[in-house]
């Protein structure tokens, strides 16, 4: 039983508010969560730093269901934090190669990445983020 002071909203519009409700609450579940997006530890005394701290939480929070949104899409269906799990294993290195005059040679590379991870990298582009050489 829903109970609202709503009269002029149709029932699938109260279904629908209740369920989202519950959508927005395991998000404020997200946003004290340290492995996904935590508020915490705040640093901040003033109430426009941490007004400030509050919308970055929320902003990243917001991107990290947008990318789980679109990995979903393109054939990889996984929570949040998986996803964030998956993204946060893949590395970047640098090889220095010794130059016979001038500056060495560097060249970016990601590391090994399993299966999951290197089909996310396709989906989120991350090989145009390390330059070719």
């Amino acid at each position: 039983m829903l109970v609202t002071d709503h009269d002029d909203w149709t029932i699938a519009d109260i279904v629908a508010g209740y369920r989202s409700q519950s959508d927005a609450e395991f998000s404020f579940r997200q946003l004290k969560d340290p492995h996904i997006v935590s508020f915490g530890p705040m640093h901040h005394w003033t109430d426009r730093n941490i007004r400030v701290h509050v919308f970055t939480c929320v902003l990243a929070l917001t991107v990290a269901h947008l990318m789980r949104r679109q990995a979903s899409g393109q054939g990889q269906p996984m929570s949040v934090r998986e996803l964030l799990g998956h993204l946060a294993g893949i590395q970047e290195t640098v090889l220095i190669y010794p130059s016979t005059g001038g500056r060495p040679k560097a060249r970016r590379m990601l590391t090994e990445l399993t299966t999951v991870q290197a089909r996310l990298a396709d989906i989120f582009d991350l090989d145009l983020s390390v330059p070719h050489t």
